[in-house]
């Protein structure tokens, strides 16, 4: 199985995402760090979807850039528009596999696509 983590080296929970993936026998993992190389805005669009998870859902509110920008988080297309310029509003880590995507938190939650 494959399995792709959106992942930021620097969250605890991230890394906890991480080392399930890589401790769980026939995943082969690749490991994005979105901060370095950011998903686009449809990417984004599209893993959310996956999630079943609206954009609003998956934001870092509490991010200085999300108060820099006055950013509101009751519009889709403007958080969208906010995570693809600004990647560190994306909520982490999202986990993708053939059996869809989940923002893992807890970390816990990425057994689920396993």
């Amino acid at each position: 199985m494959k399995a792709t983590i959106w992942h930021n080296p620097r969250c605890s929970k991230s890394r906890q995402a991480l080392a399930i993936l890589e401790e769980t026998p026939g995943v082969a993992v690749t490991v994005l760090e979105y901060l370095k190389t950011p998903p686009t805005r449809a990417e984004i669009a599209a893993v959310l979807a996956q999630a079943g998870a609206r954009p609003s859902q998956a934001v870092r509110k509490g991010e200085a850039v999300a108060r820099e920008i006055g950013l509101d988080t009751g519009d889709d297309a403007t958080v969208l528009d906010a995570m693809a310029q600004h990647p560190i509003l994306i909520e982490r880590p999202v986990v993708i596999t053939d059996k869809g995507a989940v923002i893992a938190r807890p970390p816990e939650k990425a057994r689920a696509l396993l």
